[in-house]
């Protein structure tokens, strides 16, 4: 599915953004969108409630200085300790699992540096991750012939995001549990989140608990709000879909 013209209108930098995403917007009123910013700084920070953050995720088109924007479509930041996190792997495979948060770190890790691009227009330039690839807990459960899609789900309860077969054995594709030198916090979607590098934000799903393997396409949470399916950042943003350089551990 490509994106449709008669379902997006432009951001302020030109970027393609859902009609209907833009309509939830305009209804938080120009104090929302000034206010937001800032407490989302805050929430990040630690220095203010949840209830203070916008619960559609899109309490700021105007991009950050090369700051981070917490969103959530909850209303609030889920949190789970590392102990008790859990990712379901399952679907189309031959060897379903359930792997904790120590059977992620026993595998091969992998580290690269790129940017983080929101779809509104901000972007965070070389940010450091660390994870696995996603193409090898596939591997590691054995794809089935006939899969296409996965679906991926997160513990918030209501975000979930779509990848075809191609996108996510990308090398550049991984399930992160670290970035910015340390362990990635509940703010930024821990203690595991996805990381699809040469896609917009939205596409690297926070809060990650599920990987189903599919045979058909489940568009996700903003893609039933009218974002694009592929969400290539583009060479217009200055970014094109090669993959960056991934290194070891």
């Amino acid at each position: 599915m490509g994106a449709r013209a008669d379902r997006e209108v432009e951001g302020r930098d030109g970027t393609p953004v859902g009609r209907r995403a833009v309509l939830g917007l305009l209804g938080l009123g120009t104090a929302g969108v000034l206010v937001g910013a800032r407490v989302q700084d805050k929430v990040a920070e630690g220095l203010a409630p949840i209830s203070a953050i916008d619960p559609t995720g899109l309490s700021d088109l105007v991009p950050g200085a090369g700051r981070f924007r917490i969103y959530t479509v909850t209303g609030d930041l889920p949190e789970m300790a590392r102990s008790a996190w859990r990712l379901r792997l399952g679907g189309l495979v031959d060897r379903p699992d359930t792997l904790t948060f120590a059977d992620l770190t026993e595998m091969e890790p992998v580290g690269l540096t790129a940017d983080f691009q929101c779809v509104t227009g901000w972007r965070v330039a070389d940010v450091p991750w660390k994870g696995v690839r996603l193409s090898d807990l596939l591997d590691r459960a054995g794809v089935q012939p006939g899969a296409t899609h996965l679906r991926l789900t997160s513990f918030d309860g209501v975000y979930t995001e779509s990848l075809t077969m191609e996108q996510a054995r990308r090398p550049d594709v991984i399930v992160a549990y670290e970035m910015l030198g340390g362990a990635i916090t509940k703010a930024h979607g821990g203690p595991v989140r996805l990381y699809v590098a040469p896609m917009y934000g939205y596409k690297s799903l926070k809060w990650l608990d599920g990987i189903e393997v599919t045979d058909h396409l489940e568009p996700g949470y903003w893609e039933h709000l009218g974002y694009d399916v592929d969400a290539w950042v583009g060479r217009s943003n200055g970014r094109d879909d090669e993959p960056p350089e991934v290194s070891g551990s």
